[in-house]
């Protein structure tokens, strides 16, 4: 924690973590004291926690150990450089061609802005340093490196715009996230009797049960004893790490459950899903459950989701998401508004493709997800507000918030909100921050917010470039002028209806807007010429990042479909092929025995049986080989 940095090191050498500025004096210094720290809590190893482009955790661990002093004893050391960075095989992670399996050196290093932790499980307890991974020619090989930079993005253009409002005290924006994690748990016993389930992570054949998520009794409900003792140990481990989880409840599929955190900076929020959804599975093992992750583990119920909430703020804690009491007058809520609008409308696509992974194409325009169509939703306040503005170039009223009279007496009256919310918009205002509710429950949230924070980078910077220069005296008839030209511009992108009908993915389309309905219609627009130039622009990536990210989502989705369809064909020849000729063979000589035993006793049921599991026999035999 912050508190325990400031205790432990010098104050010049705490203010140059805090800046992100080390030499290699001050390096030794934190080792030194994150050494000593790690050591009372019982560590024995250290190792820097990355994540390459598998979108899973990747780790080495190290000892404490030392040469002997000269009386043989064991030294515990750790250096300012051993903090810093390491030197993990590069050429066994995915590359997308970038590196060979003959040139294998790469690199890790530090993000200084992601806490430290210990972590203690089976193996032992170990010194966790978040870091970001990179080729020996520089290149970004996992998620985070983009991440920061997207975020540095965001932040030099929104300054650079804000200083044109006339804000002098702020110096940083800062991309948050709270993360909301969808998640199966299922008995350990019953998961293991499921090659389907043990090695795609969702079953591939199956029948209904006779009681599903119909009577909308699961969502909300009282979580059972054993998720519960689950749920119990989940907190204390997550709260150990320092992820702050706050809400937990069931899902409304049966057996689905979710756990949400407090907001933080983006590039913690990253790393701590990640270690949450590691934490999920540990902890399941231990109270004989699993936990799936998989989008789409069962047909006929809802599949797992992962909201995220996206806001930007000051480092002297201004929300640019958070509108005024009135937000007709709101100037800066309007301009910030008009940008998000820009960007969502200018880069649709590739923040579908952001959302996009096998898993994932099962559940988008179901009855639990939102369509793959990307749309905008407002609410009644602040659409009513950008409604104003498209009709009249500017607005004067505004719903606004009210209480809500329960007409019992024995209840108090609620806060009421001046917008209703939308669970099936793609990316929905709540009030003070944006929630892109598109992605899936495996994926890591470094991706999707790459995209936003870099498409909404874009569009501060062309704001800027049409205000700069600006008199004083002109600014603000200027900003009113182009938050009108925004928003009348980019109006398609709001949608506030039912994202879940037909009559939207026609009207849709009408608009001009794209639907996208699966992860091979998506990919390609990573690689679109206007989003290259999108990310080198900003230095996020560069052209050979982008192709080669694009080789490994296209390699991850055949490999992914090609092991389901293996894991198909041998549970076909393997289970239940042989199963239906057995029963097929056991009704038969049932039958024959009966015709043995009552001479002229009609077997019409057993025969009829055994005609048509015969037939579903030669039909799985034939397709399971069309399936080869």
């Amino acid at each position: 924690t912050d508190a325990e940095m400031k205790a432990r090191l010098p104050k010049k050498v705490y203010n140059e973590v805090k800046a992100c500025k080390l030499d290699k004096g001050s390096a030794d210094i934190v080792a030194q004291a994150v050494r000593d720290w790690a050591i009372e809590k019982g560590a024995t190893h250290f190792t820097h926690v990355f994540e390459p482009l598998t979108m899973l955790t990747a780790e080495k661990h190290d000892s404490f150990v030392s040469l002997p002093d000269e009386d043989g004893k064991v030294m515990m050391d750790f250096t300012g450089k051993e903090l810093c960075e390491s030197e993990p095989d590069g050429s066994s992670f995915p590359s997308g061609g970038i590196r060979d399996t003959s040139r294998a050196r790469s690199y890790t290093s530090w993000d200084m802005t992601s806490p430290i932790y210990v972590k203690e499980d089976a193996i032992g307890t170990i010194l966790c340093i978040p870091a970001a991974f990179c080729s020996y020619t520089g290149e970004a090989l996992d998620a985070k490196t983009p991440l920061l930079r997207s975020m540095d993005a965001v932040s030099e253009q929104g300054v650079r715009l804000l200083r044109l409002l006339g804000n002098t005290t702020s110096t940083k924006l800062t991309a948050g996230v709270g993360p909301e994690q969808e998640y199966f748990i299922v008995d350990r016993d019953k998961y293991l009797q499921r090659d389907d389930l043990v090695f795609t992570g969702r079953t591939l054949f199956g029948a209904p049960a006779p009681k599903g998520q119909e009577l909308d009794d699961q969502y909300f409900g009282v979580i059972p004893e054993r998720v519960g003792s689950f749920m119990k140990e989940l907190n204390e481990e997550l709260w150990r790490f320092g992820i702050t989880a706050k809400t937990q409840h069931n899902e409304v599929a049966p057996g689905q459950h979710e756990v949400a955190p407090i907001f933080s900076v983006t590039n913690v929020a990253a790393d701590s899903n990640l270690l949450l959804m590691d934490t999920l599975k540990k902890v399941a093992t231990r109270h004989g459950l699993v936990c799936l992750l998989h989008e789409k583990p069962f047909a006929g119920v809802n599949g797992s989701g992962k909201h995220n909430n996206w806001s930007l703020s000051t480092d002297d804690g201004i929300n640019l998401f958070k509108p005024s009491k009135k937000p007709e007058t709101d100037t800066r809520f309007q301009l910030v508004v008009g940008c998000v609008m820009k960007a969502v409308k200018k880069h649709a696509l590739l923040l579908r493709t952001a959302a996009s992974n096998p898993g994932n194409d099962h559940r988008l325009g179901a009855n639990e997800a939102p369509p793959a169509i990307i749309s905008i939703f407002l609410g009644d306040q602040i659409g009513g507000v950008v409604d104003q503005i498209i009709e009249k170039g500017y607005a004067d009223s505004s719903i606004p918030a009210g209480m809500l009279d329960l007409g019992v007496k024995e209840c108090p009256a609620v806060d009421k909100d001046p917008t209703d919310r939308n669970r099936t918009s793609p990316f929905a205002f709540t009030g003070n921050k944006f929630e892109f509710r598109m992605l899936g429950s495996s994926a890591s949230v470094a991706s999707p917010n790459v995209v936003l924070n870099t498409a909404v980078a874009e569009a501060l910077a062309q704001f800027y470039k049409e205000l700069e220069g600006t008199a004083p005296e002109d600014m603000e008839t200027a900003v009113h002028e182009l938050i009108k030209r925004a928003i009348r511009k980019h109006k398609k992108v709001i949608f506030n209806g039912n994202g879940y009908t037909d009559e939207w993915i026609k009207e849709a389309e009408e608009r001009g807007l794209y639907n996208l309905v699966s992860t091979p219609d998506a990919l390609p627009q990573f690689i679109a010429d206007k989003n290259i130039e999108l990310f080198t622009k900003h230095s996020v990536f560069t052209k050979e990042e982008i192709y080669s990210r694009y080789e490994i989502l296209l390699e991850n989705y055949v490999k992914t479909i090609n092991i389901e369809s293996k894991t198909l064909q041998e549970m076909l020849t393997k289970d239940f092929i042989p199963a239906v000729n057995g029963y097929a063979a056991e009704v038969a000589v049932n039958a024959n025995e009966k015709k043995a035993l009552i001479e002229g006793l009609a077997t019409t049921a057993e025969e009829s049986i055994v005609k048509e599991l015969t037939e579903a026999s030669n039909t799985l035999s034939a397709k399971v080989a069309e399936l080869k």
